[in-house]
C-alpha cells in the first residue's frame, strides 16, 4: 500500500479503466453498468471511447486484449478497455471539467452517439432496409 502511495498520478498504471460495459445500455447494473440507462449508449466499443476522450485533449490509452471480468462474451466487439490519465504528476487535474472517473464516462457516453461512425452506421442501414423492403416487394408482385 505505502509503495502505491509514493507513485506518481502520471504512471501510466495509475491512469483510471473504462470498460465498454460501464457504459452499455444493454447491461444491467450487475452486469456492470456504472451509469443511468438514460444516459447510457448501445453497445459502445473501447475504440469509440478512446476516440472521444483524446479529442477532447485527456491522454488516453487503449488495451485491446483486456476483458471485464463480467462481461459472459468473449467476441472482439466486447474486448478492450481504455485507460485515461485524471491527474498530473503534482496530482492536479489535466483538465477542470473531468474531476472523477464517472465525468468522463457520462462524457464518453454522450459523445459517442455523435460520432461519424455511428451516425453513417444508423443513415446507411435505414437506406438498406428500405431498399431491401422495396425489392421484397417487386418480386412479390411478380410472382402473382
Amino acid at each position: 500500500m505505502a509503495c502505491a502511495a509514493a507513485r506518481s498520478p502520471a504512471d501510466q498504471d495509475r491512469f483510471i479503466c473504462i470498460y465498454p460495459a460501464y457504459l452499455n445500455n444493454k447491461k444491467t447494473i450487475a452486469e456492470g453498468r456504472r451509469i443511468p440507462i438514460s444516459k447510457a449508449v448501445e453497445n459502445p466499443t473501447a475504440t469509440e471511447i478512446q476516440d472521444v476522450c483524446s479529442a477532447v485533449g485527456l491522454n488516453v490509452f487503449l488495451e485491446k486484449n483486456k476483458m471485464y471480468s463480467r462481461e459472459w462474451n468473449r467476441d472482439l466487439q466486447y474486448r478492450g478497455r481504455v485507460r485515461v490519465q485524471l491527474k498530473q504528476e503534482d496530482g492536479s487535474l489535466c483538465l477542470v471539467q473531468f474531476p472523477s472517473r464517472k465525468s468522463v464516462m457520462l462524457y464518453a457516453a454522450e459523445m459517442i452517439p455523435k460520432l461519424k461512425t455511428r451516425t453513417q452506421k444508423t443513415g446507411g442501414g435505414d437506406q438498406s432496409l428500405q431498399q431491401g423492403e422495396g425489392s421484397k416487394k417487386g418480386k412479390g408482385k411478380k410472382k402473382k
